[in-house]
């Protein structure tokens, strides 16, 4: 693939089966959500197991995102903040990012019924690059292009890591022993991270590195995901 900062090739705009968009790739043959709907895939996976689960345990949750993508999680999580009074610091890693004309043509906003929504995923998809920016007392968002073999874990301990990386298949550099070790250090002990991913390889790289896992039942369209866990000491 290219540098980071440069997209993926070309890229087609497709809808997913509950309305909601998705993007397909066809020099990698991947989808940046599931077809069967982006938006209810990650509700159930980043949101509801993810966000929810690590909201019983902190009050301040440092995020890390692996894969910011359409910023359709960033978006939910937001939404999550000002309706939980839930306080996110969220770190999101991008070495592809989608261009201006990519994100005006999404569809979240509108679905998601709320008056914010629509104005504040614009905001987060087309706010500045490598710094941070605060947009309520409870969200502050930093997203950072970089390739995630290069990331600096400086901004961790994290409490929630959502991997939402291209599949193993695409992206098998993305999901080794090496990085989910990486992530295993970065996170607090108790810490949790979510992934779509269910593959024997990725179950058994994450318990290598330390993580205990657990299969939840998932979406519509899609029969398990992970949940791990960093024991707590």
């Amino acid at each position: 693939m290219d540098d980071p900062g440069t997209q993926p090739g070309k890229i087609e705009l497709v809808i997913s089966e509950d309305g909601s968009h998705t993007l397909y790739v066809p020099q990698l043959d991947e989808h940046y959500h599931s077809t069967h709907g982006a938006i209810q895939e990650s509700r159930h996976i980043f949101i509801e197991a993810g966000l929810s689960k690590a909201a019983e345990e902190w009050n301040e949750i440092n995020l890390l995102e692996v894969g910011f993508g359409t910023g359709l999680n960033a978006l939910l999580t937001y939404l999550k903040t000002i309706h939980n009074n839930l306080q996110v610091n969220y770190n999101a890693i991008e070495a592809y990012p989608l261009n201006e004309d990519i994100f005006n043509q999404l569809n979240y906003g509108h679905l998601l019924e709320e008056p914010e929504a629509s104005a504040c995923f614009y905001e987060i998809c087309l706010s500045e690059w490598n710094q941070p920016v605060r947009f309520t007392p409870n969200f502050k968002l930093t997203k950072v292009i970089c390739l995630l073999q290069e990331f600096a874990f400086d901004r961790g301990p994290y409490n929630l890591v959502y991997f939402d990386a291209f599949s193993p298949e695409a992206q098998p550099e993305m999901w080794t022993e090496d990085i989910f070790r990486k992530l295993y250090h970065s996170l607090d002990p108790g810490g949790l991270l979510v992934t779509y991913s269910c593959k024997g390889t990725v179950k058994r790289a994450l318990k290598s590195a330390g993580f205990a896992i657990e299969k939840l039942a998932g979406p519509p369209g899609k029969r398990e995901f992970l949940k791990a866990i960093k024991p707590s000491k």
